[in-house]
């Protein structure tokens, strides 16, 4: 029987190496790999001179959907992860209206998501203070795990789980077997720094990152770790942006009876305080951008030491009217990137193709036991991504697909065009444009779906 498709002549990119091969799909499924597979598809495509990388799983964006789709939305927000490479993301709680703290909420943003995605995708649920008894109901309808902010979300709606609530919500989440993920900063210190600051008439840049020191995020990355060794809950640190935070969750690792990883992002990779200074609004992040040293620390840290187990983007786009203020404080904090992460990593650095994929897919797939994700075998998803590694470009604003194009990567020099996107064999990004009326499909935790 003739293939659907066959991809001829590409280089795979997998954890374990670099090889030429044909990869053969059948339905959905990546059916036969092999060097010179028979002609025998009803379709082909040339990947002569490309490599093939497992479809980008990124597992921390903000797409704003429900509720504020003029931030983003799950429309936009896919088709940029595609045009960067990505088949598959996991989108926050926040800063959709309603947040997913409930049943409810939770089925409005899967309607959203399923309206109106490209990608595939996975759904977190909210930990405040407020829904503790609502985190048996999200799991019930297929959370990925519990995302907590142990320092202001920025979002009213959105509330700082203190440390009782943590530890609470931890214990039922060891009972549900699913992992909490935690913005890990200090409320102690960094609203007091802040509060002191604004009091002295303090708003710049430079007195923003003075708010946000790294003892702030390593403070509350070891909190967090004492609340899971003490609940036996899986524990996940998001976006660590810097190599001493890295250490904690690696020195956390040591006899543990749970499991815990972490993320970085590609602006702790590429962008230092300076960038901060000199781009502005654009690359305001919580944690904040560190010094150019520290950011050679966390790249030798997250290749050599341990403790980083893949980079996820935090996509956390806003109207232009929301980056423009006198006042450095008040102007929404978050970097819109989804569609550059594979840029960044294969034109900063120095990672391997194969340390890439990990870093890029298969850590994360494996984390969260999403068997036909993030690897390109036989029996797996056919989530593709085909990429020109050698083509240098510059990112222009007309390159991105998300809404507002805000990015701090405009004008910089990026390596690895990316050709082609697929989703379970069907192909949704091409040479510059989101294609085809594709749509995604919810994930379930262990490899269910929707």
């Amino acid at each position: 029987m003739p293939w659907d498709l066959l991809i001829r002549d590409g280089s795979l990119v997998t954890p374990d190496g670099v090889r030429r091969a044909d990869v053969a799909i059948e339905g959905e499924k990546i059916v036969e790999i092999g060097p010179a597979l028979a002609d025998r598809a009803r379709a082909s495509i040339d990947a002569s001179g490309l490599h093939l990388f497992p479809g980008l799983i990124d597992p921390h964006v903000h797409f704003n959907e429900p509720g504020r789709t003029e931030w983003e939305g799950f429309a936009t927000g896919s088709a940029a992860l595609a045009a960067g490479g990505g088949a598959c993301f996991f989108d926050m709680p926040l800063n959709s209206s309603p947040p997913t703290l409930d049943g409810e909420s939770f089925d409005l943003k899967l309607a959203a998501a399923k309206a109106n995605s490209c990608c595939d995708f996975a759904l977190w649920g909210g930990l405040t203070p407020a829904n503790l008894n609502h985190m048996e109901e999200l799991a019930e309808r297929g959370v990925i795990g519990f995302k907590a902010f142990m320092s202001s979300s920025g979002i009213d709606d959105f509330g700082r789980a203190d440390d009782l609530t943590l530890l609470r919500a931890m214990e039922i989440a060891a009972r549900l077997k699913l992992p909490v993920a935690v913005h890990a900063e200090s409320e102690e210190l960094t609203s007091r720094l802040t509060v002191e600051a604004r009091a002295a008439g303090r708003r710049s840049a430079a007195d923003y990152l003075a708010t946000r020191p790294i003892i702030a995020e390593v403070d509350a990355i070891r909190r967090a770790i004492a609340f899971a060794r003490e609940t036996g809950c899986s524990l996940h640190i998001v976006h660590i942006s810097s190599a001493a935070g890295a250490m904690e969750v690696q020195r956390g690792r040591i006899g543990a009876e749970f499991q815990i990883t972490g993320e970085t992002c590609p602006h702790y990779l590429a962008l230092c305080d300076q960038d901060l200074h000199q781009l502005g609004a654009v690359a305001k992040c919580a944690p904040p951008l560190r010094n150019n040293a520290e950011v050679n620390k966390l790249w030798r840290q997250m290749l050599h030491h341990g403790g980083i187990d893949w980079v996820a983007s935090d996509h956390s786009p806003a109207p232009l009217s929301m980056k423009q203020s006198d006042d450095f404080f008040a102007i929404w904090g978050g970097i819109a990137g989804v569609q550059s992460t594979l840029g960044i990593l294969l034109s900063h650095g120095n990672a391997s193709l194969e340390k890439i994929a990990t870093l890029t897919a298969a850590a994360a797939a494996d984390r969260f036991k999403l068997p036909g994700k993030g690897k390109i075998a036989v029996g797996a998803d056919a989530d593709l991504a085909l990429v020109d590694v050698s083509q240098e470009y510059q990112l222009q604003r007309e390159n991105l697909l998300d809404r507002h194009k805000l990015s701090p990567y405009i004008g910089r020099r990026l390596r690895g065009v990316v050709r082609r996107t697929m989703v379970r064999g069907n192909t949704v990004f091409l040479d510059g444009r989101r294609v085809g009326q594709f749509h995604g499909r919810l994930l379930r935790p262990g490899g269910g779906h929707d």
